[in-house]
């Protein structure tokens, strides 16, 4: 008890500290606000939040002969947060300096809660969701079933994307070809490719061209160097497998969307490697299961918790081979995780 309320009192001073440094920030970026709007501004044009650093953002001009260039950028006072994938109005200053004045409406946005639960955007206006497993470190299909539900909750369409395909050998590929074979079945969209060997790479260019992307996965399964291989001299960081617990170490540190030479554009960024179901209900986990839809409302129970109740549909659907062990399994996972309230 004792341990825990120390750890509190540590994390209410950690807040409180970051409070006050967020609020010296805000006070200076006020101060320079005013004098870029005391001095002369451009006219208002569009732009592409590309990079967030806090009380700043990086745009990039979307119009006009600066189209294309990017402007380190300050945020009027009355703004909501923004995020990578953001479409603004903005005025550009002094020095590279601009202001931007308004935030267009988002068509997508991805949010996971913060450490008080809260729930927070990190990327807005992403229409797919690329889901990066590998055969190191083992997939779970737990987790893979969480990017589902996430990805169908933002109504962001999802991709499954096996990475290292190269790792594949006798002691691993029956499980892999088991774990896969679910999802093909299921109708998801989904290569293999090697970031390492290039095999594959061609068509995984070929999915993403026209779309705004997001990478998520467990680390270690080569979302940095997916990166690194479909965006050369962007150089971002690769961190190895850890020896002791052969998952892999972080190596994101700013969100920032990438322009693909061929078209599209990819958001990468550690909020988006791993986000919890905190915010979403029990009709939304199930709206994940693709094939739950047309069982669903069937069972005799109006409250049926799908467990051992009798005639419930979903576990009649399970025993006829309708939905998959792994599937129900995963559902079953979920929901356990979730706050007893909520389902």
């Amino acid at each position: 008890m004792a341990k825990r309320q120390l750890n509190r009192r540590q994390s209410w001073r950690i807040e409180k500290i970051q409070e006050e440094r967020a609020s010296r920030a805000a006070r200076r970026e006020s101060r320079a606000l005013e004098e870029l709007e005391g001095g002369d501004l451009g006219p208002e044009q569009t732009g592409l939040v590309i990079a967030h650093f806090g009380v700043q953002v990086e745009v990039e001009a979307q119009q006009g002969e600066q189209a294309g260039e990017v402007f380190r950028c300050h945020l009027r006072a009355n703004l909501p947060a923004l995020v990578t994938g953001d479409r603004v109005v903005w005025r550009p200053g002094n020095q590279g300096i601009g202001v931007i004045v308004a935030q267009l409406p988002r068509q997508t946005e991805l949010c996971r809660p913060d450490s008080r639960g809260q729930l927070k955007p990190v990327a807005a206006n992403v229409d797919l969701i690329v889901i990066v497993f590998a055969p190191l470190p083992e997939p779970h299909a737990n987790l893979i079933d969480r990017y589902l539900v996430a990805a169908e909750h933002a109504s962001i369409t999802p991709l499954l994307l096996l990475n290292k395909a190269d790792l594949i050998d006798e002691q691993n590929e029956k499980a892999l070809n088991a774990l896969l074979g679910v999802y093909r079945s299921l109708g998801y969209p989904l290569l293999e490719v090697s970031a390492r060997d290039g095999d594959g790479m061609d068509s995984l260019r070929a999915r993403l061209d026209g779309h705004v992307s997001v990478f998520v996965g467990q680390s270690g399964v080569g979302k940095s160097s997916l990166v690194n291989s479909l965006l050369p001299g962007v150089e971002t960081r690769v961190g190895s497998l850890s020896e002791m617990t052969g998952k892999g170490t972080h190596t994101t540190t700013t969100a920032r969307l990438f322009h693909f030479p061929g078209g599209g554009e990819l958001i990468d960024s550690p909020g988006i490697r791993e986000f919890g179901l905190m915010h979403v209900s029990r009709a939304d986990v199930e709206a994940g299961f693709i094939e739950f839809r047309d069982v669903l409302g069937h069972c005799r129970f109006r409250d049926c918790k799908h467990d051992r109740e009798p005639g419930c549909a979903l576990l009649k659907a399970l025993d006829e081979g309708r939905i998959q062990p792994q599937r129900m399994a995963s559902y079953r996972h979920i929901l356990s995780s979730m706050p007893e309230a909520d389902y």
